[in-house]
């Protein structure tokens, strides 16, 4: 190898390794801002696809997310199986994550959570649409899915690759899904994006209940849903809320 290309390698390996980084240091913070933001409590998890290897992706092992710290992540495959076998307990529902990433490559990140503004929507089997400027993150359609449709009588955790792929299915390319009795999923391009879609999606579902006491909801046409979720999720914008979020954690 010349000394150019191995010079290229090394440039591109140190940036491989740096994207790495970058990414684990942001799955940890994200655990810990959506706990500290009432997304998620002892329960709930999120995931990062890893950022070179599309079929892997990083997750705590099973702890409450308010404490995760970089040691508690394990890198899996797309099948369950952990990349080393550290002997940890892992979370009975990272088969949602592998089912999202191996149905959408376009997703980086994922979360599961129990938010109680989100649940109550999913028990009621009422929809939640966007409702606010910030809310306009969540999607155009937020699909329901349900898991007695396919499955019957379950204890409504997804621990099964059916499952899974049912609850994906239902996903389709949208960027949140409610489970019906249970709770939400919400994916994102980015850990960041992630949280972004994430506490919003929590904050839309307060302020919608609390409209819907008031009078008559005046949600967000599809138009106003696509230029305001543009503006959202730009770079700086994010960039400017993760500063805020993350002061504290």
């Amino acid at each position: 190898m010349s000394t150019a290309l191995a010079s290229d390698a090394g440039a591109a390996e140190a940036s491989h390794a740096q994207d790495l980084e970058d990414v684990l240091n942001d799955l940890v913070v994200a655990n810990r801002i959506l706990a500290h933001e009432g997304v998620l409590d002892g329960f709930g998890h999120v995931s990062a696809r890893h950022p070179v290897d599309s079929q892997r992706y990083f997750i705590s092992r099973s702890r409450s997310p308010a404490l995760v710290a970089k040691s508690d992540l394990i890198e899996l495959r797309l099948d369950g199986r952990p990349v080393s076998d550290t002997g940890a307990k892992l979370y009975a529902e990272r088969v949602i994550h592998e089912a999202i990433y191996r149905a959408r490559p376009d997703v980086m990140s994922v979360c599961h959570h129990h938010a109680p503004a989100v649940v109550a929507f999913c028990i009621a089997g009422v929809e939640i649409v966007p409702v606010c400027h910030l809310g306009a993150v969540i999607g155009k359609r937020v699909p329901v899915w349900d898991s007695r449709d396919d499955f019957g009588d379950t204890d409504l955790l997804v621990r099964t690759a059916d499952q899974a792929d049912s609850l994906a299915a239902a996903l389709a390319d949208n960027w949140v899904v409610m489970m019906r009795r249970h709770g939400a999923t919400v994916a994102g391009r980015s850990v960041r994006e992630l949280t972004f879609r994430a506490v919003h999606l929590r904050l839309n579902a307060e302020l919608q209940l609390q409209a819907a006491t008031i009078g008559s909801l005046s949600p967000l046409t599809n138009g106003e849903i696509e230029l305001s979720s543009q503006s959202n999720l730009a770079a700086a914008v994010i960039e400017r809320i993760w500063e805020y979020w993350s002061a504290d954690i």
